[in-house]
């Protein structure tokens, strides 16, 4: 009997023989080197390894495919300007061996839906387009020619272009990502969901709300000149640990650093600097001055907290708030302070889970100093709340006059290479009207106007079978999406499934009535065309755009870049009734940067100024105290505190990343600094909690959401002690992305909740 569409998206309910040791206190160092070793010599071949590693983030290299943490304006190092996660995304996209006909004549669906995550993301390079038939159990090799057909003679019997999903990976360059939108949209959509609705969405509409500008406002430069930095949601030692490196030179100028967390990661504690000699035989630097354990979604209590004690000050000594700030640059203050009378400051930091030590601590601080920096991820983006948790940390900052000047600003850190670049070049569901109105000078077609799918959208439309073709430019879909099991179906509900990739992933397994995988370059590999060998370009999370050239050989002659797959499909699908000639975007990429120039603000002499060794700043109006909102001032907000409760015997859950893990893509089974090994199906509990429910260490359980009467279930996991808070636990993603709801998301940007899930823990 096949298995469903939902078996086929989970991870295995199997278990490795696992090991947990006391959580590390230091991070990088030996212990970083030695992994790195570990996964090239055993994936990558060694003169690959040796060129990556002298050209990964240089000036003249190309870009790593794993995060978007800026490399720096000046000097690089020698030693490696790449992390211990950036040399594993390398071995992974850059293995040593390919797979293609042979190896899916002889694994079926059935059989590769019963690998783990690991296994298949290890199985080799895709090294040639691959087919799945209706009603097939084994993909099967097709040309590019007849590939390009199929997806086209789809595209084109649909009723309306509406019934066509276009996802994008944030590891997708400005060209790809452009030529994209671009064909989407003469197609006639706007369906362009991508993985900033799942990550940085609340970013986005949070600061174009206060500020103008969906974009963080500092540079690198900020970070070593800020007097304090506040860490707020965010595992940089794992998911961005190039920033490690800034936050060493911060405190090296004096700098504080304040980390509020429910777990004290080991990337904030301790940073060994493998590219210092010395650092590394003398044990490091230490980071945190100020651990804030928060409970899971208490931010904007804290931070509501910390706006009340300010306040008082403000009226009993008058130097709580940068007062000639707050008159020339922002708007809305008397109703912010209106609404903030409202809270009790006692029940802020009682919602918050801060003791009143922690809390003074954090606040001397701020009141002390202006040149204070928040830096956040998804720990704060992925709850319903999510975008009150940057406007109220935006509130602070506009308090303390701490936007658009020297060692001061917002910083959201985003995940993934060209996530941000891809929104900047088009990629969005929801683009502007004088972007479009761009698109029909330049082109003459007229863009549709109405608001395309963002995922949860796109996920609800294709379940509901008014979504029939689903196109991935990159990414794991259904691994990256809450609710696995619907997802599932929506996906198994589909036409066609079509995925650009480099490696075998779980959305290949989750297909449509038909299937394709249709293997691309890596970022590390030669994109050779008609006019040479090709130069790409990304923008990392501080705005600036830089090259990006591949210096490997492919790794099969039948591989195509992304925009040759896009410049493919488009000519094929749209035929002679389009009004662009795609194919000569395929043959030279400056063509593509020119047209770039003229559509998307901020890339004049594009092609020009890409030649330019560290790359090129995008025009940033926070940046420089100009704010693009209604008042053309910063924009004070009024936020509600979250309202949920937990009942007895109920948990909060947050989904986590281990450190052998970049997104959805899973490089070992270790999760280093956390003290587990050789596992992945675990829960970290407080040991009251595990006391309380008469659990033990190690003991199988079962985990049950629930939201609104409906009851989701993760099966055999085992409880791992650790130090969070009380009344929370943690897990790894995607395993537990079954328990995350479709519909809790955040307002106003509908990113999943995936950090605030309501969970009961059920023995075995």
């Amino acid at each position: 009997m096949s298995s469903s569409a939902q078996d086929k998206a989970k991870t295995p309910e199997t278990f490795s023989d696992f090991e947990v040791k006391d959580a590390a206190k230091n991070s990088a160092g030996f212990p970083a080197l030695t992994s790195v070793v570990s996964q090239v010599s055993k994936y990558m071949n060694p003169a690959d390894a040796f060129k990556i590693a002298l050209k990964l983030n240089q000036k003249g290299g190309f870009d790593c495919p794993g995060c978007a943490w800026p490399d720096p304006d000046d000097e690089r190092s020698i030693l490696g300007e790449y992390c211990e996660n950036g040399m594993k995304a390398m071995a992974e996209e850059m293995q040593n061996k390919t797979i293609g006909e042979a190896f899916f004549s002889r694994y079926s669906i059935e059989d590769l839906a019963n690998w783990s995550d690991f296994e298949i993301g290890k199985s080799g390079r895709l090294a040639e387009p691959m087919y799945l038939a209706k009603g097939a159990a084994h993909y099967t090799p097709v040309s590019w020619e007849r590939a390009f057909e199929i997806v086209a003679s789809h595209l084109n019997s649909l009723d309306s272009p509406d019934e066509a999903v276009f996802y994008t990976s944030g590891r997708t360059t400005n060209e790809a990502a452009f030529l994209y939108q671009l064909f989407v949209r003469e197609f006639g959509t706007a369906n362009l969901p991508d993985c900033s609705n799942m990550c940085h969405e609340a970013s986005g509409k949070a600061l174009s709300q206060t500020l103008g500008i969906g974009k963080g406002s500092v540079t690198l430069d900020d970070l070593y000149k800020a007097e304090v930095v506040i860490v707020v949601g965010q595992n940089p030692g794992t998911n961005h640990p190039r920033m490690l490196s800034a936050l060493e030179k911060c405190k090296k100028n004096g700098g504080k650093i304040v980390s509020i967390n429910p777990l004290a990661e080991a990337g904030l504690v301790r940073f060994t600097n493998p590219q210092n000699p010395l650092k590394m035989i003398t044990g490091g630097t230490k980071l945190t001055d100020i651990h804030v354990p928060i409970t899971i979604n208490g931010d904007v209590a804290f931070f509501k907290a910390l706006l009340l004690k300010l306040l008082e000050r403000e009226e009993l000594r008058g130097d709580g708030f940068d007062k000639n700030f707050i008159k020339t640059y922002t708007h809305g203050i008397e109703a912010f302070i209106t609404d903030l009378k409202r809270y009790d400051f006692e029940e802020c930091l009682q919602r918050s889970g801060v003791s009143i030590d922690v809390f003074n601590a954090v606040f001397d601080l701020i009141l002390k100093h202006n040149k204070i920096i928040v830096c956040w991820a998804m720990g704060l983006t992925q709850h319903e709340n999510a975008v009150d948790n940057i406007r109220e940390l935006v509130n602070l900052l506009l308090l303390k006059g701490s936007i658009g000047k020297e060692g001061a600003g917002t910083c959201p850190v985003r995940g993934h290479s060209n996530v941000q670049g891809d929104r900047t070049v088009g990629i969005w569901e929801s683009a502007p009207q004088s972007f479009l109105d761009k698109i029909e000078a330049k082109y003459g077609f007229k863009p549709t106007t109405k608001h395309g799918y963002s995922v949860i959208e796109a996920i609800r439309a294709m379940y509901n079978k008014k979504a029939k073709v689903f196109f991935g430019l990159g990414g794991n879909f259904i691994s990256a999406v809450p609710d696995t099991n619907y997802s599932a179906q929506a996906l198994a509900n589909c036409y066609l499934t079509v995925h650009v990739s480099t490696k075998l992933n779980r959305s290949h397994l989750v297909t449509g009535k038909e299937a394709l995988i249709l293997p691309c370059l890596g970022r590390a590999e030669k994109d050779y065309q008609k006019t040479g060998v090709q130069v790409q370009s990304v923008e990392n999370s501080m705005g600036i755009v830089s090259s990006t050239r591949g210096i490997l050989e492919p790794c099969s002659n039948k591989l195509l870049s992304e925009v040759a797959v896009v410049c493919g499909i488009a000519h094929k699908t749209l035929g002679k009734s389009s009004k662009i000639n795609w194919l000569q975007y395929r043959e030279d990429y400056n063509l593509v940067r020119n047209d770039i120039e003229e559509v998307v603000d901020g890339f004049s002499h594009y092609n020009k100024r890409l030649k330019e060794p560290s790359g090129f700043y995008l025009p940033n109006g926070a940046r420089e105290r100009q704010f693009n909102t209604a008042t053309s001032k910063a924009q004070f907000s009024i936020n509600q505190l979250p309202t949920w409760e937990l009942k007895d015997q109920e948990l909060i859950m947050m989904t986590i990343r281990s450190h052998d893990q970049f997104n959805t893509t899973i490089y070992g089974l270790n999760d280093r600094y956390r003290g587990v090994y050789n596992e992945r199906r675990i829960v970290f509990m407080n040991k009251d909690d595990i006391k309380l429910r008469g659990l033990r260490a190690k003991q199988v359980i079962n985990l049950k959401s629930h939201y609104k009467g409906v009851i989701r279930q993760a099966n055999h996991f085992k409880v791992v002690p650790y130090d969070i808070p009380k009344g929370c636990c943690a897990t790894y993603f995607p395993e537990t992305n079954v328990l995350v709801p479709l519909d809790s998301f955040a307002h106003t940007a509908k990113t999943p909740a995936s950090k605030s899930v309501i969970v009961t823990v059920h023995a075995i």
